[in-house]
């Protein structure tokens, strides 16, 4: 009588090791995935650098500078201290015509654009009376300044109208910034819009990468935006009231009131967690790219362990049924195959885009592991079969990528589906016993027996 290690169960935990074995090469192979993905990510830096990178465009802000007194202690004079009180348009009218294009860096690739926005602001004059009178500082005579906020001034390109009143005015650079963003500038005298309107026009050109994100920054902000990308994935902390994407390209209009967002129509820049709400209120647009051959190679990478158990249990399947012996090298030679499937995938899905890739990756692993089953199992069918049946699994991992909603649903079902044909064709035999110890593989057993055992 043969050894425990010569039985059926042994076998089967065997090969419960060796697939567990395979989640090493499967984990480097992930390695390699997300080192590509920050190779991608550092190539588009390098492309938005010279560009322009993920732009947020506000509306303008009126900025007064203030002096306070502020106590230094007990039995101490009072200090001054410079301050700033900001104040919002009443209205606010933006519109965006974005021209897109795809810049390259060595084999990788990043949406560009040129944003040209409109934009027309309304400053109401009882506001800043108001906010005048309920001011705990004191102004600094009339002296103010209109900012403009903008997410990397290296993308702006060009001011083609800046107009205060229908008065043409210039915006200066300087240090100052509106949150986390920095500004440009048009020093203003309030005392020349006493108990006036204040409307300014505002017309510049905008490069960026990636994404155009806006601030809702006044009591009515009014968006419309258009672009000839057919895949826009609307983000931030509004969605917009109408959009449409066809074969064009998209539009999009919003319209956010005050009410909206966790700020009001003016702050000091005293006030703490400001920041942290203008950032919060950004909304707009990223230019997605449906063929990210980085995020699918991932998921790819997380049914590599199932797929190359589905792989093991058929040959296994096909070992017990015919009575076949296959060596535990044998298994780990198909483990190799399967896991090199994605480092080939990788690799070429990075020059002829995923589909193609795959399909070329996963014929050339099916010839290959069936060729070689046609020699182990020394039967040329059963070679064919499992060639067959591994082409099936490679064409159900593609639909499991694919559907990204119900990938979790298809998973499950092929994994139950898995569980009860291995059940079923496995139902007779018998666990106990123990495998052939003889040198020479033992003949196939007649179909007519196979048929009968199954």
């Amino acid at each position: 009588m043969g050894s425990w290690t010569q039985t059926v169960t042994a076998k089967v935990l065997g090969i419960g090791v060796l697939a567990l074995l395979m989640t090493i090469p499967l984990m480097q192979v992930n390695g390699l995935v997300q080192e590509r993905q920050q190779l991608r990510e550092t190539a588009i830096t390098q492309i938005a650098q010279g560009w322009g990178g993920a732009q947020v465009l506000g509306g303008p802000v009126l900025v007064v500078p203030t002096m306070k007194q502020v106590s230094a202690g007990d039995n101490q004079p009072y200090q001054l201290r410079a301050g700033s009180e900001s104040l919002l348009a009443d209205s606010l009218t933006m519109d965006v015509a974005m021209a897109v294009q795809t810049r390259s860096y060595g084999i990788y690739s990043a949406p560009v654009f040129v944003a040209t926005a409109k934009l027309v602001a309304q400053f109401r004059p009882q506001d800043l009376a108001r906010l005048r009178r309920g001011s705990a500082a004191s102004w600094q005579g009339g002296r103010a300044e209109l900012r403009l906020p903008i997410g990397d001034l290296r993308g702006l390109q060009e001011i083609t109208e800046l107009n205060i009143n229908g008065q043409p005015a210039r915006f200066d650079s300087s240090a100052a910034r509106l949150g986390p963003w920095p500004n440009v500038v048009v020093p203003m005298d309030l005392g020349a819009f006493a108990d006036q309107p204040i409307k300014v026009e505002i017309g510049l050109k905008l490069a960026g990468t990636q994404s155009l994100q806006l601030l809702p920054l006044a009591r009515s902000t009014e968006v419309d935006m258009h672009a000839p990308w057919r895949d826009p994935s609307f983000i931030g902390a509004a969605l917009p009231l109408e959009h449409r994407v066809d074969g064009n390209g998209f539009s999009a209009h919003w319209h956010l009131l005050d009410l909206n967002r966790s700020y009001g129509q003016h702050w000091s820049d005293s006030d703490d967690g400001i920041r942290a709400a203008l950032q919060a209120s950004t909304f707009g647009v990223q230019l997605y790219q449906p063929v990210d051959v980085y995020q699918r190679n991932v998921r790819a990478g997380k049914y590599g362990l199932l797929f190359i158990a589905m792989t093991f249990v058929a040959f296994f399947l096909f070992e017990v049924l015919k009575r076949l012996r296959v060596h535990p090298v044998q298994y780990l030679l198909v483990g190799a195959a399967l896991a090199t499937f994605y480092v080939v995938l990788l690799a070429l899905s990075e020059q002829v885009g995923f589909g193609r890739a795959y399909a070329l990756a996963a014929a050339a692993v099916v010839l290959i592991v069936g060729g070689y089953a046609m020699a182990v199992l020394q039967a040329r069918r059963a070679g064919l079969l499992l060639g067959g049946v591994l082409g099936l699994i490679y064409a159900m991992l593609y639909g499991l990528i694919a559907a990204e909603q119900y990938a979790l649903l298809i998973g499950a079902l092929v994994l139950l589906v898995m569980v009860a044909l291995m059940m079923y064709l496995t139902r007779r035999i018998d666990w106990y016993a123990y495998v052939p110890t003889g040198g020479a593989l033992p003949a196939p057993a007649a179909p007519a027996a196979i048929m009968e055992q199954s």
